[in-house]
Formats: structure tokens, C-alpha cells, sequence
């Protein structure tokens, strides 16, 4: 099967459409399947490079930070891909290359898969000075985009719950993303983790709070910082791993708050070196309730690493409570569930077998790409 790939953003930047289109052409070839990518350039200059495309871009953060708009003629090298023919179309963006998709969908008379990555109802503080409005736009957008699409993936129930709201007509299917789980699951030398420890200035004998991802408002990580400041705990560091436009007012906060010698924030990591950092982590915190599905959940849990985070629909078939970690619902029960983990070792070892089996059973790539090729063929011999 000719399959075409479509997103905005692709390596090298680091997101999680970025990884989920990563690993699903991955899997794909792997399968025998001959797959292109479609996605923009991180500069004004269009290429293509071991069968992805890169057309030029320019940046149009007052939008949404990172976003990129496509700004240079595409015909040229939209007409490679026509001559190419795909069989299908599976789109991840709902902005510049998705437009390119349906012109090359149109041409051809292919089916669009699209998968909704991002619940935009989440982010309308980049975009709208007024909440209601903006969410009311996010649905219109949404509506507009996934209607002229022939199936779309939702990777949790959550967001098909969302997207049955808007009143989308194609079929709706939900399929978790999967995850290259190979590299969270090969464990790093302790030896390494001490020196990793010393270079970030951890203490050796304190246990690591982790977050990974990336430093932005709605990823709320200042409930965390009041949390941990509250708690006054001795001989524990809350490492932060990731950047973003909202790491300076997280730095500020951190000194008003008197963080500075138990709070670390290591910056942005390179892709081959975020295992390390998992497996650095004692338990993984998060108070976000923007998640689609929480890949950066899965990749700690595949690493043994339990988890303690905000209450969230998208994450009901990933945190499963007293298995491998808890959704905290307040302050207090954020405190009271650290408190137990920190101070019950039979918990931790616990929770640490069961974080990793449930992220293989039900994360796994394969699984993944499974489902995505039955949505495939499903959609293909429905239109044949």
C-alpha cells in the first residue's frame, strides 16, 4: 500500500505528533508499505530528503508557539507526490499541509484519514482573549476540517467524546498512539544515573520527581511547584525536563516559592538521551488536563516508572489507580498519595512491575500499527 503522511511539524522538532508520526511510519515500512511523508520546513526553503518533503515555512508563533504557515510554491513538489499515487492519505495537522492533502486527495480521488492530535478548546489562550469565543472557534475549525476527511482516528475516548460533541459525521475511531517502547525499557546503569545526577546537581541519596514535556501554560505546572513547596519534603528533587515559552514565569515562580535547591530544570534533551532521564525518575508528576492521550505518561510507565497525575479522562485506560501510580483529583490528595509512595517501598517495587506490563500490553507499536492498517483497508474497501 502507498501510504502519504501529513503534519505540520516533523523531526527534528520533539512533540508528540512529531513521535506518533515517527513510529507509525516506522512500523509501516517495517510491514512493507511504501510511505512519504508531507510536512513543512523549519525554513523558508522547500526539499525533500529520504522520502519526506519539506516545504519552505515561515513562523507564526503569535498563533500558537512553534507553529509554522507554509510559505513557499508547493506545486512542483506537490506534483512528485501525484505522480507517486498513493492509496491514501493520513493526515495529522489541521492547518497548512492538511490543505495540501485534500488538493492532492481531490486530484487523485483518495480517501483522507485524519488523526486529532490536539484539543484546541485546551489552547485558546494562544489565540483568543475571550475563553467562550475561542472555544466556540476551535469547534468550528474542527468541525470544518475533520467533515471533509473520510475517517478520523481519536487517540482517546475522551477526545472522540469531544469530537461527537462537535457534531463530526465521518466515522470516529479511537486508537491509542503507540510507542517505541524498546528504549524505555532497557534499564540504565546506576552507575550512569549517579553521574547524571551529579552533573545536574541532585544530590545522590534524593529521590527524583519527574516531569517531562514541554514548559507551556496549560500545562499547569505551577499546581505542581505550589504542591511540592507546600509539602517541604527533605531529600527529594523535582526535576523538570523539557522548554518552552513558559519557563521563565516557572523559573520566577520557583525562587518566590524558595525552590531553588530542590527544584532542577534541565532544558530541552536530545531524543536518544530521554530514556536516561526516565529511568533518572523516582515518579513521574503532571497536573496537565490538556492531554489528548499522555505519551510522555507512557513512555515513564514503560520505563518502570509510576505516576502521579492530574485527574483526567484521557488517561483512564492508562493510570489505573493502585496499579502503576494514581490520578490525583486536589492538593490534598496529591500530598497524602506522594506521601505514600515516598514512605511505602512495597508500593513503589509494586507499581514500578506494573507500570511497565500495562504500558506493553496496551502501548505497544505494533498494536498501533495494526489498527491504523485495518482503518486503512476498511476505509479503502468502503470507497472501492
Amino acid at each position: 500500500m502507498k501510504i502519504l503522511l501529513t503534519t505540520d511539524c516533523y523531526s527534528p522538532v520533539i512533540n508528540g505528533v512529531v513521535t506518533s508520526v515517527l513510529n507509525l511510519r516506522k512500523e509501516l515500512l517495517h510491514r512493507g508499505h511504501d510511505v512519504k511523508v508531507l510536512t513543512l520546513s523549519q525554513t523558508p526553503r522547500s526539499f525533500t530528503r529520504e522520502g519526506v518533503t519539506y516545504i519552505g515555512s515561515v513562523g507564526a508563533g503569535r498563533v500558537y508557539p512553534d507553529a509554522r504557515v507554509k510559505r513557499a510554491l508547493t506545486r512542483s513538489y506537490v506534483q512528485e507526490i501525484i505522480k507517486w499515487k498513493p492509496d491514501i492519505i493520513h493526515s495529522h495537522c489541521e492547518f497548512s499541509t492538511f490543505f495540501l492533502a485534500k488538493r492532492i486527495a481531490r486530484k487523485l480521488e483518495i480517501p483522507i484519514i485524519h488523526t486529532y492530535h490536539t484539543v484546541y478548546e485546551d489552547y485558546t489562550h494562544y489565540f483568543s482573549p475571550n475563553q467562550k469565543w475561542g472555544r466556540h472557534m476551535a469547534a468550528i475549525l474542527s468541525r470544518w476540517v475533520l467533515n471533509s476527511t473520510d475517517c478520523v482516528i481519536a487517540p482517546t475516548e475522551k477526545v472522540r467524546s469531544i469530537l461527537t460533541g462537535y457534531k463530526i459525521n465521518p466515522e470516529i475511531r479511537v486508537i491509542p498512539t503507540g510507542i517505541d517502547l524498546s528504549d524505555f525499557t532497557t534499564a540504565t546503569k546506576t552507575e550512569e544515573l549517579l553521574n547524571m545526577k551529579l552533573a545536574l546537581g541532585i544530590p545522590r541519596e534524593n529521590r527524583v520527581l519527574l516531569y517531562v514535556g514541554r514548559l507551556a501554560k496549560e500545562k499547569n505546572l505551577e499546581e505542581i511547584l505550589i504542591s511540592f513547596a507546600n509539602m517541604d519534603l527533605k531529600n527529594v528533587t523535582l526535576l523538570i525536563v523539557g522548554d518552552g515559552p513558559y519557563r521563565g514565569t516557572l523559573e520566577q515562580m520557583s525562587k518566590e516559592l524558595g525552590l531553588e535547591e530542590s527544584l532542577v530544570f534541565a532544558g530541552m534533551i536530545k531524543a536518544e538521551d530521554i530514556s536516561d532521564y526516565y529511568h533518572l525518575g523516582d515518579l513521574f508528576v503532571s497536573a496537565s488536563s490538556s492531554e489528548t492521550q499522555g505519551l510522555t505518561y507512557i513512555e515513564a510507565l514503560a520505563s518502570g516508572i509510576p505516576t502521579l497525575c492530574k485527574k483526567d479522562d484521557c488517561l483512564n485506560d492508562v493510570i489505573i489507580n493502585g496499579e502503576n501510580g494514581w490520578q490525583y483529583e486536589s492538593e490534598d490528595d496529591f500530598s497524602e498519595k506522594l506521601n505514600i509512595f515516598l514512605n511505602n517501598k512495597y508500593i513503589y517495587n509494586m507499581m514500578s512491575h506494573g507500570s511497565s506490563q500495562i504500558a506493553m500490553q496496551k502501548f505497544s507499536l505494533a498494536t498501533f500499527a495494526d489498527k491504523a492498517e485495518s482503518t486503512y483497508t476498511d476505509v479503502l474497501n468502503r470507497i472501492s
